[in-house]
């Protein structure tokens, strides 16, 4: 079990979530319900990823009680809007089998459909008639966040961004905690990138006798991140969780975060465009 993060809307995140990105042919009920049994409380989800109705099957079928468990769910871009993003969240209710999402999302911010701050206004909304306990956005970016506060009044409880070691975005995590906003971290291991073979990430695995995988994770909590790493394997989640029990010097932090050079996937969120 992880540790919990103080949210700007008085609920709290565990420090460490699960995320469920499908892999070809995965069983979602099954991984989530390893990673409940591991111990993970915090499983980030979404309606694009078409994986909402394994995740509610895992929680149904749980021993752990669903006030205990936090799920996330995110907006499409197909469904920004007032209306549209309220069917969207009535949507991933029903595929969850659930009463309410403790964290609803904005998936991408799409400002050239600039339908971002309606879609917010709706899960404003969305809170308010208790469907929703916390609302966040997804790869929004300063300029994006500023908007909504200026026209809305209610800035989001969370911001998850690409975030690994070759992307450290220290100046946007600057801007969240100046301004009371969470960070939870995408993709926190590279995902299928050469990081974990860094020699400053297998010098700090050597010193701890960790692996790779939780020096990274490790990383993340000590920059007050909240890393989602995806895995289907039951060791590995157990692993993924396990990193409360060391931690890196401050060398070590900054010889891991000198790895940056930019974005793996180049979606800026100023132009890139997913529905």
């Amino acid at each position: 079990m992880s540790p919990t993060i103080g949210l700007n809307d008085g609920t709290a995140l565990p420090a460490v979530g699960l995320g469920t990105v499908k892999a070809d042919g995965e069983d979602m009920a099954a991984t989530v319900t390893s990673a409940l049994d591991a111990g993970y409380r915090l499983i980030d989800t979404a309606l694009r990823y078409e994986t909402e109705p394994g995740v509610g099957r895992a929680v149904a079928a749980s021993s752990v009680p669903r006030g205990d468990i936090l799920i996330t769910t995110k907006i499409p871009g197909r469904l920004h809007g007032y209306d549209a993003a309220k069917e969207s969240a009535r949507t991933s209710l029903a595929n969850l089998g659930v009463d309410y999402v403790d964290l609803l999302l904005i998936h991408w911010p799409l400002p050239k459909v600039n339908k971002y701050v309606d879609t917010w206004r709706a899960m404003i909304d969305l809170q308010k008639e208790g469907l929703v306990k916390s609302i966040g956005v997804s790869n929004f970016t300063t300029e994006h966040l500023d908007r909504l506060a200026a026209e809305t009044g209610v800035v989001p409880s969370v911001n998850q961004i690409e975030l690994h070691p070759y992307f450290p975005q220290a100046d946007l995590r600057a801007y969240h905690d100046e301004h009371g906003i969470v960070t939870e971290s995408w993709s926190p291991l590279g995902r299928g990138s050469e990081l974990l073979n860094a020699d400053p990430i297998a010098t700090a695995a050597e010193r701890l006798g960790v692996s790779p995988g939780q020096v990274v994770l490790r990383w993340h909590v000590q920059l007050g991140a909240v890393p989602l790493p995806k895995s289907s394997n039951s060791d590995r989640q157990k692993q993924n969780l396990d990193i409360f029990d060391f931690e890196l010097t401050d060398d070590e932090i900054d010889a891991i975060s000198g790895l940056e050079r930019g974005r793996i996937w180049d979606q800026d969120p100023d132009t890139y465009e997913e529905f």
